[in-house]
């Protein structure tokens, strides 16, 4: 094996690996509620919908807000290993929709989400619990007392 400084530089660092659909779809609604959008849900279409195997849904604040997690949820999913395959809705932001194939996000203003209402529509999917666990006071995620 060769230790010359110019092999070592051919080498590749490998991609990451992209998370599931399913973990994908959770951390986008994580994200869309520490960025302060409301009402998330994301549903399970597998098995009901050709199309994808996941929606997240949620309303935005105002049309800068939802850019700005659309954004977000773009480059980090791209840093996670998982390209946005579309994007839509950007110059209109009533509704923005960023299609990674297996997951599609809808980031809604309040009036098209309550228009277009998707749950109703998809009302056979199974609800997905995205919501980071709460911590019990004085005890960490293992159980153990933490000293609070």
């Amino acid at each position: 094996m060769s230790t010359d400084p110019a092999d070592i530089r051919r080498v590749k660092k490998p991609k990451p690996r992209p998370p599931s659909p399913r973990r994908l779809a959770v951390e986008i609604a994580r994200t869309a509620h520490d960025r302060h959008c409301v009402d998330i849900a994301v549903l399970d279409l597998r098995g009901i919908s050709p199309v994808t195997d996941y929606f997240v849904i949620s309303t935005g604040t105002s049309d800068r807000q939802m850019r700005s997690v659309a954004d977000e949820v773009v480059t980090e999913a791209a840093k996670s290993g998982q390209p946005v395959f579309k994007v839509a809705g950007l110059d209109s932001a009533n509704w923005i929709l960023l299609d990674f194939v297996d997951v599609v996000v809808h980031f809604f203003d309040t009036e098209y989400r309550r228009h277009y209402d998707l749950e109703l529509i998809w009302g056979d999917a199974r609800s997905v619990r995205w919501r980071r666990p709460q911590r019990r006071h004085g005890k960490d995620a293992k159980g153990n007392d933490d000293g609070s």
